[in-house]
């Protein structure tokens, strides 16, 4: 932008913020397919490895189309830096083992992404890491796991796959005073919807492979947060481990921006909708939706999110049978472990998204085996309406 971004509303920034066009004066932001830089003299090539000049080296190290889509997401969270990865669980592992070392503990929600879930029970510990998971709607859970020093804090709200919703602010406040790092995935949020930063979270991690691009092409991440943190600690582990984003995945992306508000706020009002179905089904056991006022942290989502989800949870009679019965009768709605996309998903996190957790840790956390996610598209919500009572149909002729 020619002026400062933060004069323009979210809508507008997402359509021009971060544009710096080359001397051909494309409309479009131009992609440089290019894995290196060339330098106009030796003197120039040293300075810029020493840091004295600025100039592009090599594109695992920085890209000019991916520097747009950092600096636009920058812009959107309200951080000072960000620093694109190649997948969101590139985002999520790479903000903590950029960060911690042996003998340090991460404090983390159990209510977390399948993937999330593995690296903090699984992978941390191999390398010295203490770790440990709390109920993350317990804030005294947290104040007693927190009572010794922290080095991180992990956490998503609303949770992936049943829409938990986390202090996030409390939980901060608590982190920090134990010296942890405070972590949010806040993906079912969107950048829209919720912002950790002003929350008190410390990074913020996307896959922007969801609702960002938000129509099934690319994989892509994304760690927001303070520049001297990103700089100093994140930018010299992804740098040298090659968690890099491709330059056509950030192309792609900054497309996918630019319609954000407008594919965010049609999938919300479809979600709500149906929710509010699903809740008056028969077959229906449970439905987990931020916007409805039987969830259980309603006042919580309400107070810090500024409207409710893409995503809604429920659950239906009869286990995994009855689940299935219901999911192999959707005409419309596609079976996917993707979300927030352009088109309606479902998946039965038991033997998908959280299969490897476990019964008993899936217990903890409430997805039973009736329990389905629902990613909610941009279709018509009548057809939508349609093929879920096809699916409710077969589930009750069991």
């Amino acid at each position: 932008m020619s002026t400062d971004s933060t004069a323009y509303r979210p809508a507008t920034r997402l359509l021009h913020a971060g544009v710096e066009r080359t001397p051909f004066g494309e409309t479009s932001e131009a992609m440089f397919l290019t894995s290196g830089f060339v330098y106009d003299n030796a003197e120039q090539a040293e300075a810029t490895f020493t840091g004295d000049v600025v100039h592009y080296q090599y594109s695992r190290f920085g890209n000019p189309t991916v520097a747009a889509l950092e600096s636009r997401l920058a812009d959107l969270e309200g951080a000072e830096a960000c620093i694109a990865t190649s997948t969101g669980m590139g985002a999520v592992s790479s903000a903590l083992l950029a960060h911690v070392k042996a003998g340090d503990r991460v404090v983390a929600s159990r209510a977390l992404f399948g993937s999330c879930h593995w690296i903090v029970a699984n992978l941390l510990p191999r390398y010295g890491v203490e770790t440990e998971f709390v109920d993350g709607r317990d804030l005294d859970a947290w104040a007693t796991a927190l009572s010794r020093p922290a080095a991180a804090v992990l956490l998503e709200s609303p949770s992936n796959p049943m829409l938990e919703i986390l202090d996030i602010r409390a939980i901060s406040e608590l982190a920090h005073a134990a010296g942890a790092l405070v972590v949010v995935d806040n993906v079912f949020a969107t950048p829209l919807y919720q912002k950790p930063l002003e929350l008190g979270a410390d990074v913020v991690v996307y896959s922007c492979t969801k609702h960002i691009d938000g129509q099934g092409r690319v994989l892509g991440g994304a760690v927001l947060g303070r520049r001297d943190w990103i700089t100093d600690t994140l930018q010299p582990f992804t740098r040298n481990t090659g968690n890099a984003l491709s330059p056509f995945n950030a192309w792609v992306m900054l497309k996918g921006l630019e319609t954000l508000p407008l594919r965010v706020r049609a999938m919300t009002e479809n979600a709500a909708a149906v929710a509010d179905h699903l809740a008056a089904a028969e077959g229906v056991t449970r439905v987990f939706y931020p916007g409805r006022a039987d969830h259980p942290q309603y006042d919580l989502a309400r107070s810090q999110m500024s409207d409710a989800s893409t995503l809604v949870a429920f659950e239906v009679a009869g286990g995994k049978e009855g689940a299935f019965a219901f999911m192999n009768a959707l005409r419309l709605i596609a079976i996917s472990n993707n979300l927030g996309d352009a088109r309606s998903m479902v998946t039965h996190p038991a033997t998908t998204t959280h299969m490897k957790i476990g019964p008993e840790e899936r217990a903890r956390l409430g997805i039973s085996d009736g329990a389905i996610r629902f990613s909610v598209g941009l279709e018509d919500i009548a057809d939508l309406k349609d093929d879920l009572d096809r699916g409710l149909a077969a589930l009750r002729s069991r």
